[in-house]
């Protein structure tokens, strides 16, 4: 096992990014189409061809998530995948037996988060980048993939640290492998006060993200609210998959409990100014029939899972090179 969520078998990762803009995309492909919803618990989300993802609507699979930097402009990322795709024949067959025609469409939900204020450049000029960002984080998707400030998390940010991309995975009791991959950028915090221990400490495997614990005692200054700035727009992006063979519906309510996640790993979530989201799918891979218990021990194996990424994505960041950005979680603790 590799720690990430491509020990799921039948998908693949790749980043794109620009360091001068200080954004990036996150491709999420899978060998084959796969079952797919959406759970958006945060209040100002920004997606692109979500409402597909609803259990009545006729697409029953998609060939690729993605997660964007860029805040609106970064919805072009989910146009570049798509043209990688149809590069490879990839898509939803249309076909008119009476033109004698048919055409592809890959399909690709995804969702994007506000990094326009970390430093970077924006002044792209006519076109913003992440369409060709895109298309390259979709070129380059693979099993093993950079954690951190990578991708789509390369310029999230937090309430105190820098944010990141992380990754995790788990087999869950019933033998179905489960994995989590997000891009954190909380307008809260995934750190305890002013300590270097995580929230998502409880959750943590073989020292992941330092395997320092809970402090001795968490204090009321420890739990007072803390947020980025006095109106913060921010959200934090995640994707949990499984080799079981799930449809819409079951996806649905994976997405909804791996929410529980991003509760456990971050303070606050799900506010009215972020867009907090996460995507489920299933790929199919194991060939056992999941059972009621089954989709519940996944379900739970993906919270867990999610907060541990979140966890991972503040531990693995490197700060950004501008005067003022925020620091990283090792340049303030890790020799400590």
């Amino acid at each position: 096992m590799r720690n990430l969520i491509t020990d799921v078998r039948g998908l693949r990762v790749g980043h794109a990014q620009d360091a001068r803009l200080a954004s990036g995309v996150t491709a999420l492909v899978f060998d084959t189409p796969a079952a797919a919803s959406i759970a958006i618990h945060g209040g100002s989300p920004g997606v692109r061809d979500t409402a597909l993802l609803d259990p009545a609507m006729s697409v029953a699979a998609v060939d690729a998530l993605a997660l964007s930097g860029g805040s609106a402009f970064g919805l072009d990322a989910m146009g570049g995948v798509q043209a990688f795709l149809r590069k490879q024949g990839r898509g939803y067959e249309v076909v008119s037996q009476l033109a004698k025609m048919s055409a592809r469409v890959p399909i690709v939900p995804g969702a994007i988060l506000f990094d326009l204020l970390n430093g970077g450049d924006k002044n792209w000029g006519r076109m913003p980048p992440y369409w060709d960002l895109g298309f390259a984080a979709a070129a380059c998707a693979a099993l093993e993939f950079a954690l951190g400030t990578a991708g789509a998390g390369f310029g999230a940010t937090t309430a105190n640290l820098k944010g990141g991309l992380g990754s995790a995975s788990a087999v869950a009791s019933g033998g179905f492998v489960v994995g989590a991959l997000v891009a954190v950028n909380a307008i809260g915090t995934a750190t305890i006060g002013n300590s270097p221990h995580f929230w998502a400490a409880p959750y943590e495997r073989a020292a992941e993200y330092g395997g320092l614990g809970f402090p001795a005692k968490i204090t009321e200054r420890d739990l007072a609210f803390r947020v980025k700035g006095d109106a913060p727009e921010n959200t934090t992006i995640a994707i949990v998959a499984t080799d079981a063979a799930l449809d819409k519906a079951a996806c649905q309510r994976i997405a909804i409990m791996a929410h529980d996640g991003m509760g456990r790993a971050l303070r606050p979530a799900h506010a009215p100014a972020d867009g907090d989201i996460v995507f489920a799918a299933a790929t199919g891979r194991c060939a056992r029939e999941a059972s009621r218990r089954d989709l519940a021990d996944i379900g739970a194996a993906a919270a867990d899972c999610l907060a541990r990424a979140i966890a991972r994505g503040v531990y693995e960041a490197t700060a950004l090179p501008f005067a003022g950005a925020q620091p990283a979680w090792r340049d303030r603790f890790a020799n400590k």
